[in-house]
């Protein structure tokens, strides 16, 4: 039996997460619950300069926001000395070599090689630099970026979402792996954390697949087993723009603070751009049960807001007390009557916190609409002695019907305007024993306005 997966989610601390890094965050998150395996949530913080505690506060508390507790979290500021072992033994090894180009002579390079119809690849002129030569480069002030020398070859590797996937090295520019002032870019620290935190699956966005080749060459320089690599498609908005974490646009952030529910943006995060259908979950569990790498598609998927909204308010119809009940507490709903409140209001809500707005309906004071005082005095001579239940509803109704001639809208909306001084809302069966005689009579028996 294979052992369970470790996989990993790596955002960069340089703002707030979107819904396309939450795709992969719960992409990664399912494929460990379902498989019992490990989640780790690694800071890609290399970049000093953009790298902020507070976003990585962020990302934390938006990661549990969605469910998602990580088994452990690290980080790669924390971590250099690994990285610089790497590095070490990859220049041993001949494979990781100093370059000394600018960045405005590698743009003329590129454009030189395009006007002669050639691919804009790096040509390894460093590689051709005499000990004297690179000296004297040094000695002019210039400092080096090293550069990771790739195997002239194609690189295959089986995808978990793509299928049989291949690269060939031979199209690629040698990556650089370190900048001029010592820095890191993503590509060995990545490697290393791999290899030192027991990854085991990579998955990942799809604009990630030609970093894959170069990757496993890495990590065969480094005399490590390269994990399986799965590559997702990425979500755009409604218009087919891409997401940023910079625009803001979509961030799980602002999502949260809008009142949708964390299971639908989880449920629409993952299944839209697959090949099964969107769908209200009741927890992560039960989406991780049916979620399969396989069914992903390989077109970009549009994450529309309407949608989401949508299939909140049907995730929240269907959501019982004990999931709700801290949430509804915050909100002032508590006690005995909470629990029956919850499930005769809760299909006719968009937003958990209009829950607010009737409980007072049910529990507090209103103003009742009074537009007949005399079909209401007939509803008062009638109204039926207490204990009330589900059934109390119909009983009154059906004796105020046989009193009056009355039938259903003109029965019926009258009394739902004095009760709630709504137009519309949830059933009154369920509404009125939670009301209770005290009220109803109260609010039958309002003057006309």
């Amino acid at each position: 039996m294979a052992a369970p997966p470790t996989v990993r989610f790596a955002p960069s601390p340089t703002g707030f997460i979107h819904i396309g890094n939450a795709r992969t965050a719960l992409i990664n998150w399912l494929y460990a619950l379902r498989a019992g395996g490990r989640f780790i949530l690694r800071f890609d913080d290399t970049d000093l300069e953009r790298s902020r505690r507070e976003y990585a506060d962020a990302i934390e508390a938006d990661l549990a926001w969605l469910g998602i507790v990580p088994d452990l979290t690290c980080r790669q500021s924390e971590r250099m000395a690994l990285y610089e072992a790497a590095a070490e033994k990859l220049k041993r090894a001949g494979r990781l070599y100093p370059a000394y180009e600018t960045a405005e002579e590698l743009d003329r390079r590129r454009k030189r090689q395009q006007a002669l119809g050639r691919p804009p690849i790096y040509d390894r002129a460093a590689l051709k630099l005499s000990d004297a030569e690179r000296a004297a480069l040094e000695a002019e002030g210039r400092k080096p970026h090293w550069r990771f020398k790739l195997d002239a070859r194609v690189v295959h590797w089986n995808d978990s979402v793509r299928g049989s996937s291949h690269i060939d090295c031979a199209s690629l520019s040698d990556p650089v792996l370190r900048r001029e002032d010592g820095s890191y870019l993503y590509t060995l620290p990545s490697v290393v954390d791999d290899i030192d935190l027991g990854v085991t699956h990579v998955i990942r966005g799809d604009d990630h697949v030609t970093n894959t080749a170069v990757q496993i060459q890495i990590f065969e320089a480094l005399a490590a087993a390269a994990p399986a690599f799965g590559h997702h498609n990425l979500l755009t908005d409604a218009g087919g723009e891409g997401l940023s974490k910079r625009s803001g646009a979509l961030s799980i952030r602002s999502l949260r603070e809008s009142g949708v529910e964390a299971l639908a943006v989880a449920a629409l995060a993952v299944l839209v751009g697959s090949a099964e259908a969107v769908r209200p979950v009741a927890s992560l569990a039960e989406l991780a049960e049916s979620f399969d790498l396989a069914d992903i598609s390989r077109a970009a998927a549009r994450f529309d807001e309407a949608e989401l909204r949508a299939l909140s308010a049907r995730v929240l119809h269907h959501l019982p007390f004990a999931a709700v009940r801290e949430r509804l507490e915050a909100l002032g709903v508590a006690g005995p009557i909470a629990a029956p409140f919850w499930t005769a209001t809760r299909g006719n809500l968009a937003r958990l916190d209009e829950a607010a707005a009737w409980w007072g309906v049910v529990h507090g004071a209103i103003a009742p609409i009074v537009e007949d005082r005399g079909f209401l005095a007939e509803a008062v001579a009638c109204l039926p002695e207490e204990p009330w239940d589900e059934k109390t509803w119909s009983a009154w109704t059906a004796t105020l019907k046989t009193r009056t001639g009355r039938k259903g809208r003109d029965l019926y909306h009258p009394l739902r305007l004095a009760l709630t001084g709504r137009e519309s809302g949830p059933e009154l069966a369920a509404l009125l024993p939670l009301i209770g005689r005290l009220r109803a009579l109260d609010r039958l028996s309002a003057p006309s306005a």
